[in-house]
C-alpha cells in the first residue's frame, strides 16, 4: 500500500470470501450489527534495538533489575508512541491503557472504524461452532503513524492458545494420607499406597524434596490463566494432601474486571499444584477472562506491574501453547509476547510454561498428535523454562520405580528463535534454533495428579501438571537463598544447563514423544531430566 506500512505477521490471511477455508473455518460476510460491536486491538510498539540488547546482557550476567528501572530507562520511543496515540484518539479508537514502559498500547474501536483506520475487509469467522469478528487481510497504517510499531494484536480473536491438561477417572478416588487428620472419605489401604492418583508428598520425595524442610514461605508464585477454582475445591485438596495452606494466601487477580468463565480444571490444576509443592508460599492467579492473545497480554502486562509491590513473587506459572505453524508469523503475537517476558525475566521472574500434550506432531487443538512437526509457543521463547512431561510410577514404599518420556510431552525445535548461547552441553543436538524442553516432570495423566474439582476427586495430567510443579519447586529455592540471605534466582536457565551431567538432574534415558527419542543427556522429550531438589537447592540456593 502507498504510504502505508504493513504488518504482515499480525493476521493469518484468510483466503476464502465465502465459506470454508482450507483450516476448516467457515468464513462469511459482517453484517451491519456486528460492524457496530467494539473489540480490543492492542498496537505493539518496538523496544528500540540497542535497548533490548542492553536488556538482554543484563539478564545474561544475572542483574536484576526493578521493575521502576525497567519502565523508566527499557522503554518505547516517546516521539513514536506520542504520534500514534494522538492519531488513534482522532480516528475514534478509545485508549484503555499504555503499559508502564509504552510498549503495548490498548485499545478498543467499533468493528468498522478498525475497517477503515487499518483497511482491512473484516468478517465473520466461525471456528469450533463460535462465531468472531476477524480481519480478512493484513491491517496497515499511515508510515509516520507505524514507525514505531511492530504488531497489531486482536484482529483475528479466533487465533487462541490451547490449555495442557488431560483427566482420567481415577482407580483410587478414596486416596489420603494416612497421617491426615482432616479426612473425606476413608484413609487408603495397604495395597494402593502410592498408587495414582498421586499425592503431592508422593511427588515431593519422587523428585527428593520432601526432605529440604522448604515450603516456598516468603514466596509468591503467580498463575496465569483465564478463569479461577473454586474456594471449596482448594480447601478440600489441602485438607486431603495434610497440607497447611489457607485460603488467605491466596489472592485472585480479574484483569479485565469482567464475568469470567466457569472453570474447567486447568485454573484448579494449577492453584493445588504449585500451593501442593510449595504449601508456604502465596499464590497469585491472574484471570484474563478468555484465552485471546488482547486479554493474555493484559494479564501479563498486570503481572509486571504488581512486582513493585510483591518481590517475592518471582516464579510465574502458564500451562497454555499453541503450535508456531499455526501462528504463522514470528512478528505478530509471538514478537508482542517475547517482550513481555523479557521484560519479566529481566526483573528476576522465572516463567515456567508447559510444552504440550500432542508429542511432536500437535494439532491445531494441542490434543491431537496429528498435525505437523513442531514445538508450541510460549515454551520455545528463549526467555521461559519450558516443561515438558515424564511418566512416573511409583514402587509401594513411595520411591521411583520407573521414570520415562512421556508419549505425549511436546518438544521440538523452534522456527522462530534461534538457539540461546546457554543451550549446549552433552545430547544437545547440532543446529542454530531454540530447543524444547528445557526440563520436565511428571506428567502422564494415566498415572496422574490428585485434584479435587468440582467437589470430588479426579485424576489429571498433562504437562500443565508439569509447569506447576517448576513454579513450586522455584519458590523453594528461592526461599532457601532467601534463607541464606542471597539475593532471588535471576534467569534460571543459563544456572541449570550448567549442571547437566551432575547430581542436580536424573537423565531420563527412554521414552518417545514420536519424532523424538529420549536418551543420555539433553533430548527432545524431557530436556535435561527431571530434578534432585536436595541437590539442586545446594547448588542453586
Amino acid at each position: 500500500m502507498k504510504n502505508r506500512k504493513v504488518f504482515q505477521g499480525s493476521v493469518k490471511p484468510l483466503t476464502t470470501a465465502d465459506g470454508l477455508t482450507p483450516s476448516g473455518l467457515l468464513v462469511q460476510a459482517v453484517n451491519a450489527e456486528h460492524l457496530d460491536e467494539k473489540m480490543p486491538i492492542v498496537f505493539s510498539l518496538e523496544l528500540p534495538a540497542d535497548l533490548s540488547a542492553d536488556l538482554d546482557k543484563k539478564i545474561a550476567s544475572g542483574v536484576v533489575l526493578k521493575p521502576e528501572e525497567i519502565n523508566e530507562k527499557y522503554k518505547a520511543d516517546t516521539k513514536h508512541l506520542n504520534t500514534l496515540t494522538n492519531w488513534l484518539r482522532k480516528q475514534g479508537f478509545e485508549i484503555t491503557k499504555i503499559s508502564g514502559n509504552g510498549t503495548s498500547v490498548y485499545t478498543k474501536a467499533k468493528v468498522s472504524q478498525i475497517q477503515k483506520s487499518l483497511q482491512v475487509n473484516m468478517v465473520r469467522v466461525t471456528k469450533e461452532g463460535l462465531g468472531y469478528t476477524a480481519a480478512q487481510n493484513a491491517p496497515s497504517l499511515p508510515e509516520n503513524i507505524g514507525a514505531g510499531v511492530h504488531a497489531i494484536i486482536g484482529l483475528q480473536p479466533f487465533r487462541q492458545v490451547r490449555k495442557h491438561l488431560r483427566m482420567r477417572i481415577p482407580k483410587h478416588a478414596n486416596r489420603v494420607p494416612i497421617e491426615a487428620t482432616n479426612i473425606v472419605g476413608a484413609s487408603p489401604s495397604p495395597q494402593i499406597q502410592n498408587a495414582p492418583p498421586y499425592l503431592a508428598s508422593e511427588v515431593l520425595k519422587a523428585y527428593n524434596a520432601d526432605g529440604t524442610g522448604l515450603t516456598g514461605q516468603g514466596q509468591t508464585i503467580a498463575i496465569l490463566i483465564d478463569t479461577f477454582p473454586d474456594d471449596n475445591d482448594l480447601t478440600q485438596f489441602w485438607a486431603n494432601n495434610n497440607l497447611p495452606t489457607t485460603l488467605a494466601q491466596i489472592e485472585k487477580i480479574n484483569v479485565n474486571g469482567t464475568a469470567l468463565p466457569m472453570p474447567e480444571g486447568e485454573e484448579t490444576l494449577d492453584a493445588e499444584w504449585t500451593s501442593g509443592i510449595a504449601p508456604g508460599a502465596n499464590i497469585r492467579i491472574y484471570a484474563s477472562g478468555s484465552l485471546q492473545y488482547t486479554d493474555l497480554d493484559l494479564a501479563l502486562d498486570q503481572i509486571f506491574d504488581d512486582l513493585s509491590t510483591q518481590p517475592g513473587m518471582r516464579q510465574l506459572s502458564i500451562s497454555l501453547g499453541l503450535g508456531e505453524i499455526y501462528l504463522g508469523s514470528p512478528d505478530g503475537e509471538v514478537a508482542t509476547q517475547h517482550q513481555k517476558f523479557q521484560k519479566l525475566l529481566a526483573a528476576g521472574v522465572n516463567i515456567f510454561v508447559s510444552t504440550g500434550d500432542a508429542g511432536s506432531n500437535p494439532d491445531s487443538s494441542g490434543h491431537q498428535p496429528t498435525g505437523q512437526l513442531q514445538a508450541e509457543h510460549p515454551s520455545t521463547d528463549p526467555y521461559v523454562v519450558a516443561v515438558g512431561g515424564t511418566t512416573l510410577q511409583l514402587s509401594v514404599e513411595g520411591s521411583v520405580s520407573s521414570e520415562t518420556g512421556w508419549s505425549s510431552g511436546g518438544g521440538g525445535i523452534s522456527i522462530f528463535f534461534p538457539r540461546p548461547d546457554w543451550q549446549q552441553g552433552a545430547g544437545v543436538p547440532s543446529g542454530t534454533m531454540r530447543l524444547v524442553p528445557d526440563v520436565s516432570a511428571t506428567a502422564d495423566p494415566d498415572f496422574g495428579a490428585y485434584l479435587y474439582f468440582q467437589g470430588s476427586v479426579t485424576q489429571i495430567g498433562g504437562t500443565s501438571w508439569s509447569a506447576p510443579i517448576w513454579a513450586g519447586f522455584c519458590a523453594l529455592i528461592n526461599q532457601s537463598r532467601a534463607n541464606s540471605e542471597k539475593e532471588l534466582l535471576s534467569s534460571l536457565n543459563p544456572q541449570i544447563y550448567r549442571l547437566m551431567g551432575g547430581s542436580c538432574f536424573r537423565d531420563i534415558l527412554s521414552g518417545s514423544n514420536g519424532a523424538y527419542q529420549a536418551g543420555s543427556g539433553y533430548d527432545l522429550v524431557t530436556g535435561l531430566g527431571v530434578p534432585d531438589l536436595q541437590q539442586l537447592v545446594q547448588a542453586l540456593g
